[in-house]
Order: C-alpha cells, then sequence, then structure tokens
C-alpha cells in the first residue's frame, strides 16, 4: 500500500504538469514587469491563480485516492435518514444499503426464494485503469457489473408465491421442503449485492408464462423494503437473454410448470441473505431483529410489493408510521412468526465451494500487512471500524466502486467510539463477502488525528484467501474462520514494526524471531495449536 506522502507528490507532479501556464505565466509577468509592460498585471494574477491551484489540486486529488479519514469526517450529528428527521445511534451490528430503486416486475409476477447452488465469473474487464470514471444517471453501468454464471434452484409453494390475494396463498406446512425448478443464465450482478451470490439467498420474480423481461425504472429514491440496487435480467455474452430452465421433469411442478423469466431482486437478495439487516418495530414499540429469518422476510416482501413499497427508515421498519391496513398485515405476519418460530438461517448456505467467485475478482491481496517503519517507531497502532453505511454513487474504479461510508471507529485508546463518512472505493472481493463481516482494519496515526484504511489487512481478515501459519518446526496451522486470532497475529507484527505482505506467516524466519514465542503462545490461547502431546488438529474454514 502507497505511503500517503507518495501519492501527495505524485499527485503534486500532476497537478503542476496540468496548470503549468501558472508558473510560466509569473515567469512571463516578472519579464513583462521589468520591461515596463503595462499588461504585466494581468499575466501576475492570471499565474499567481494558476499557481495556488496546483496544492489544492494535488490534496484533493490525493484524498480521493488515498483512503485516509480524518477528522474532518467525524459525523458531528448523527446522520439522517434521507431527511426523515434526526436520526438515532444506530447498532454496532447495523448495516445499511442506499441506491436506486428494486425493479417493479410484471403485476403478476411472483416472489419466490432462490438458492444458488453454482456460481461462476463469466465476464468483468473494465478499461478504465486507475482512474475514476463516472457514469452519470447510471448507478450499474455493464461496463463495472460483474456478468455472472448461476444456476438457481427457485423455490415453490412458500418461496413462489407473488403478490395480492392470490399471492397471500402459504404453503401446507411452513417446514415442509419446498418444491421448485432450476434455471441456468448468466446476470449482471451490482457490486454492492454480490455477497447475495456468495451467500447462497436470492430473492426473484418469477414472470407469467410468455411475458418478457421484467423492467426496472432505475431511478433512485426513498427506499422500500428489500433494499436499493438496480435490478439484473439473465443475458449472454452478446446481451440477449440465456436463462433456460431445466429440462428434468421433477423439476417442474405444476404450479410453477409454466413460467415467465426469472429476475433476481438485488435489493431484496441483500436483505434475505443477511447482508443488510432488518429490525421491525410493532404497534407497541417493541423492536424484534428479523436478519437471516428468509420466511418471514419473505412474507414481508409479499405485503410491501403488494401495497407499493414499504419504505425503510435506516434498517428498520416502524409500522407506527405505515397506514392501518398496511400495518395490520404486517402484524399478522409477525403473529404468523411468533406461532411457528424460525431459526435463523445460515450465515452462508452449505455449497459454498461452488459458488466462490471471490478469488477472480480484483481488490488488494490479502495479508497480514506492512509496518512502515517510520509509523512503527512513532507509536502507531492498529485499529478496527465496522461499516454502518454503504451508498451507492455514479463513480467507479477498476477494482471497485466508490461508495459513500460511514463507518464507526474503535480508538485503541479506549475512548468511546465514533462515527464518520468518507467516499471510498471498496474493492470486489471484500464486497462480495460482505454478509460475513462489515468490519475494517485502519492504521491510527501515532497522535491520532488520522486513519488509514488497510485493504490488505482487512480483506485478510474478512476471509478473501486464506490465512495460515508455519510454526518453527514445520507445522502449517490454517486460520480459516478465525478472525480474532488472525487480528491478534497482526497487532503482534504491527508492535514488533514487522511487515507480512502475504496470507502466511512463516515463524520459521529469522527475523520472526523474536515474535514466535509470543504468536505461539496467541495460537495456543486459541486452540489453533494443540497442547503438546495432542492431536494437530486445524479449525475449520470458508473455502477459498
Amino acid at each position: 500500500m502507497r505511503g500517503y506522502a507518495r501519492v501527495v507528490a505524485g499527485n503534486l507532479v500532476i497537478a503542476t504538469l496540468c496548470l503549468l501556464p501558472g508558473p510560466i505565466g509569473l515567469a512571463v509577468a516578472y519579464s513583462a514587469w521589468n520591461e515596463g509592460e503595462s499588461w504585466a498585471w494581468i499575466a501576475l494574477v492570471v499565474g499567481l491563480v494558476c499557481t495556488l491551484c496546483i496544492p489544492f489540486a494535488a490534496l484533493k486529488a490525493a484524498r480521493g485516492d488515498f483512503p485516509r479519514i480524518t477528522r474532518g469526517d467525524r459525523v458531528k450529528d448523527r446522520v439522517k435518514e434521507r431527511g426523515k428527521g434526526a436520526g438515532t445511534p444506530r447498532a454496532d451490528d447495523a448495516f445499511v444499503i442506499w441506491g436506486p430503486r428494486s425493479p417493479t416486475g410484471h403485476p403478476r409476477a411472483r416472489l419466490a426464494r432462490a438458492d444458488v447452488l453454482e456460481a461462476s465469473l463469466v465476464r468483468y474487464a473494465p478499461e478504465g485503469e486507475a482512474t475514476f470514471t463516472t457514469c452519470y444517471g447510471d448507478y450499474t453501468p455493464d461496463e463495472f457489473t460483474p456478468l455472472v454464471r448461476l444456476r438457481l434452484r427457485v423455490h415453490g409453494a412458500e418461496g413462489a408465491v407473488g403478490a395480492g390475494p392470490a399471492g397471500e396463498r402459504e404453503g401446507a406446512e411452513r417446514g415442509a421442503a419446498a418444491t421448485g425448478f432450476e434455471i441456468t443464465g448468466e446476470w449482471r450482478v451490482p457490486a454492492l449485492f454480490l455477497s447475495a451470490v456468495t451467500a447462497g439467498r436470492l430473492a426473484v420474480l418469477v414472470g407469467p408464462a410468455g411475458e418478457g423481461e421484467s423492467g426496472s425504472d432505475g431511478g433512485s429514491g426513498a427506499e422500500s423494503e428489500g433494499g436499493s440496487g438496480a435490478g439484473a435480467v439473465p443475458v449472454d455474452s452478446s446481451g440477449s437473454p440465456s436463462a433456460t430452465p431445466s429440462d428434468h421433469p421433477s423439476d417442474h411442478p405444476s404450479e410453477l410448470r409454466a413460467h415467465g423469466p426469472v429476475v433476481p431482486l438485488w435489493p431484496r437478495s441483500a436483505l434475505l441473505a443477511g447482508t443488510r439487516t432488518c429490525r421491525v418495530i410493532d404497534l407497541d414499540g417493541r423492536v424484534t431483529d428479523v436478519t437471516r429469518h428468509p420466511v418471514r422476510q419473505l412474507r414481508q416482501m409479499r405485503v410491501s410489493r403488494s401495497v407499493g413499497g414499504v419504505e425503510l427508515v435506516g434498517d428498520t421498519i416502524d409500522l407506527r408510521r405505515l397506514d392501518p391496513h398496511t400495518a395490520a398485515r404486517y402484524t399478522a405476519v409477525a403473529e404468523q412468526d411468533r406461532a411457528f418460530p424460525e431459526d435463523r438461517a445460515p450465515v452462508t448456505e452449505p455449497g459454498e465451494e461452488a459458488r466462490w467467485i471471490v478469488d477472480r475478482l480484483p481488490g488488494a491481496p490479502a495479508a497480514f500487512g506492512s509496518v512502515p517503519r517510520r509509523w512503527s517507531r512513532r507509536g502507531g497502532v492498529l485499529v478496527l471500524g465496522r461499516f454502518l453505511e454503504m451508498r451507492a454513487t455514479h463513480t467507479f474504479q477498476d477494482h471497485g466502486p466508490v461508495l459513500h461510508t460511514v463507518l464507526r471507529l474503535q480508538p485503541a485508546d479506549g475512548t468511546p467510539p465514533f462515527d464518520v463518512t468518507r467516499r471510498l472505493t471498496v474493492p470486489l472481493d471484500y464486497l462480495a463477502v460482505l454478509h460475513r463481516t462489515r468490519e475494517v482494519v485502519l492504521r491510527a496515526a501515532p497522535t491520532g488525528s488520522s486513519y488509514d484504511v488497510d485493504w490488505a489487512r482487512t480483506n485478510l481478515l474478512a476471509g478473501t484467501t486464506a490465512a495460515a501459519a508455519i510454526t518453527p518446526d514445520g507445522r502449517e496451522l490454517p486460520l480459516a474462520g478465525r478472525p480474532d486470532v488472525i487480528w491478534s497475529l497482526m497487532n503482534l507484527l504491527a508492535a514488533h514494526g514487522l511487515s507480512n505482505r502475504g496470507p502466511v506467516l512463516d515463524l520459521r524466519e529469522r527475523r520472526m524471531s523474536a515474535v514466535a514465542g509470543p504468536a505461539l503462545e496467541v495460537l495456543r490461547r486459541a486452540s489453533a495449536v494443540p497442547a503438546p502431546g495432542a492431536s494437530a488438529g486445524a479449525s475449520a474454514g470458508p473455502s477459498a
């Protein structure tokens, strides 16, 4: 990761070349002044203006290029949710995604759950290089939206009921296995919702037989239940529809034998996957967390769709703000959930290895991280932050979209956490595992005046690449699924000023001798290393 000084110096050179008329104007003004020319002051003014703009342009460009958070980024007042009055303090585990509306779909389309059985990246090849590209009016341009081939199992019964009176029919038994059909196709998956593919749970619209693709209004505005973001339709490499249902007879129950296009609803999929949190405040003011409760969320989505959308305030649906009829329907859903409690769904569905496209997405290579010598000598430390909000913009870089973000930082000195807001380029590989974690690693300046986002350490902590440690006696210990151990080892290395620019920590290296003992103690305390004489077991982690 480049240092801030190098980024500023590089942008200073570029700004000087772009505003070269400034220094030239000063030279011309000096020469004309000596010769007594009356127009010398004009050249002087032009030269001064252009020259003074050079450092400001360089600093502004460096702020966009380098993920540094300063005191000026602190949220002075609690973030206001889309102008809905004063915001309330968010819970530490809350997470909100903002963007354009979901596609409306055909009025007779059925809302269903679909499980992702397989996923593979077909194409992602933007040509913006390292520069920023702004696509005005488009949150999901094809160039910056990965094309992914998916094999879906679309549920029937509970998962395929549509909106309206006919759509209120439920399955005979809530716990009965859902029947459905399989479909394979290629869809554009907006970057903000890649984690729904990795998690393996999508919300889709199954169109009526004989109908064409459902469209999206594509605009942005107040968000309805299910989140926000552009919809996608199945396409092949030429841009034409390609999704086709499975031909196996058992995959076509009678109620779904004939169907139209299957359109993933990516914003609602983020809710169903648990990437975006969701809470419901009932008419009595009680708060219920329904995150990763897909059955209840599907029922709520049907109600929302049938009434034209229910607006969320942050991650909360407040029934006291709804009209009496809609609130009564939500209350009925809640009562049904209390009568038949639903187990919380897993963070990711089984078979994640068949959906793992993270390795092919761009981003910072995961590593235990580099330690700048000056930063280490002055007492710099690592701190953890947590994303509370991501808001789509029209600007992109090759390795990820530029997002308006809100983070909560936990200072290393034990002082209370505080929220900051910052535009950041978030790597695609990190977005693909957003359902697991929203934590981010930052390098805190010794004075605490600034915090630099460290994407290499963040990706390792998030599990985009499997971490491992090699003991002095040559045993390789997998650390997949152990972010607590990885975080302890990162801090140990940073405290000793040792860099490790890879996901494997080799304690056999001579330069690691000072931390070998403490590192082994960390591993033993975490049960990653068994006591002498015990079998050497390793903790299981997600396939990478």
